[in-house]
């Protein structure tokens, strides 16, 4: 039977939504909050934004410009962009790598999401009512140490990505993200009013937007520049997954600056709700991972009306979770369905189970399999290093370069609409600055 012909997003703004939802992640609401608090609060902040327009912005627009020439998987579409521009065929490897690095973040993002999950019916049953430090701690040792209940939480965290992404572009994409985007928003805008009344808001202002420049470093630049890169999805094959479903009359880059804004709102958003909080608790700010899972738990614990927060707070993060969680599935499912007589059910059904079992070893990695396995790292953390630091900022340096430099310049310059001094910044921009940007990040990774 003949395959159907490409899906293609209902409008503008449902791509938007997706799009979004894609960035908007556990990066936004678990990472950027504590790599603030890490790297000296509002310096961090305004390097950050700095980069994402340098660096995100040019890289998402050519990921989603190549998507959408190429109309297939992004392994497809670098192959068939290559031919056509006579460029050699090794370029397909970009969007190969794209797609495998999606399939392995997704093996341990699930982990993740069934860490969400559990934290939320912790909220629900009151487990962190009246709790100190020491048994916040133990009940996240003890989550931990369980292989069971990692893997009831990943396994269903999992079943809900499957169930959505095999209802197709239309019904399960464009479907999820109505629903939870601004559920999503909603819950952070309860948040930060609860934020605003602790009498610690003004704080929280101050230490996000008010800099000392004395804070800024080398490191701390670097990782603002590595979190500009990851916190947009890109290198992952997502965006150029996505972008095979959009038509000719998007405009790349106002989509581009209008997810951007989203995508660092919620970002922004979700440190105005969890400071005030931290500062009205007297808690940590350079906690770490550690702020999300074990400082906010003690404070909802101990707060008026910290059960219902709580709960709000933990349904944002597995909210957040799942929108990345759906996109990062989907150049997957694209691939199997192109290249494979399977159906759209039985591709995510594959796509998901695969990432469901290779989810396994990497929650295994916290107990019984801890021993290292490469490099000194477990399973989990491998699986992070090898695409975070590398598979990722090489992936993403290359839809740049072949954006940049392989396709004929004035029809990328004609579809970007561009006017006279847009053509001269977009090509500083696209071929000078932002591959330097991601060669930064993934030389000093490697260090």
């Amino acid at each position: 039977m003949a395959k159907l012909a490409h899906a293609q997003w209902s409008s503008r703004m449902t791509f938007v939504l997706a799009a979004a939802g894609s960035a908007v992640g556990l990066g936004n609401i678990w990472k950027f909050p504590y790599m603030v608090g890490e790297s000296g609060g509002a310096a961090f902040v305004f390097v950050y934004l700095l980069c994402i327009a340098l660096i995100g912005l040019p890289i998402l627009v050519s990921e989603w410009l190549l998507g959408r020439r190429g109309q297939k998987n992004p392994a497809s579409t670098m192959s068939e962009l290559a031919r056509t521009a006579n460029k050699p065929k090794a370029w397909a490897i970009v969007g190969i790598s794209g797609i495998v690095g999606a399939f392995l973040i997704l093996s341990f993002y699930s982990v993740i999401g069934g860490w969400s999950l559990y934290y939320t019916v912790n909220s629900v049953s009151g487990a962190f009512s009246g709790q100190d430090a020491d048994g916040i701690g133990a009940l996240f040792n003890g989550m931990l140490s369980n292989p069971g209940l990692l893997l009831l939480g990943h396994s269903i965290f999992m079943l809900l990505v499957i169930g959505i992404v095999a209802r197709g572009v239309t019904k399960g994409l464009e479907g999820a993200v109505r629903i939870l985007m601004p559920v999503l928003a909603l819950l952070l805008v309860v948040l930060i009013g609860y934020g605003m009344s602790t009498g610690h808001f003004g704080e929280a202002l101050t230490y996000m937007f008010n800099p000392d420049w004395n804070k800024l470093s080398a490191e701390t630049v670097l990782a603002a520049l590595g979190h500009a890169f990851f916190t947009l999805s890109l290198g992952m094959g997502i965006m150029m997954a996505y972008g095979s479903y959009l038509g000719k009359e998007i405009n790349l880059l106002q989509t581009a600056r209008t997810v951007i804004i989203m995508d660092t709102v919620i970002a922004l958003g979700a440190g105005l709700a969890i400071f005030p909080i931290v500062f009205a608790n007297n808690l940590d700010l350079a906690s770490g991972p550690g702020l999300i899972f074990v400082t906010l738990p003690l404070a909802f614990g101990n707060m008026d009306g910290g059960l219902i927060l709580g709960l709000m707070f933990f349904l944002l993060l597995t909210f957040a979770a799942l929108t990345s969680a759906i996109s990062l599935l989907e150049p997957v499912v694209e691939f199997i369905e192109e290249r494979t007589p399977l159906s759209r059910v039985m591709a995510t059904v594959v796509a998901g189970v695969g990432a469901w079992l290779l989810g396994i070893a990497a929650l295994l990695s916290f107990n019984v399999w801890s021993e290292p396995l490469m490099f000194g790292l477990g399973v989990f953390d491998l699986l992070d290093t090898l695409t975070s630091k590398i598979m990722l900022p090489l992936t993403g340096l290359g839809a740049i370069l072949f954006a940049a430099w392989c396709l004929d310049r004035k029809s990328v310059e004609a579809e970007l609409e561009l006017s006279a001094t847009g053509k001269s910044v977009w090509n500083i921009i696209a071929r000078y600055v932002a591959p330097a940007g991601v060669i930064a990040v993934f030389v000093t990774g490697l260090i």
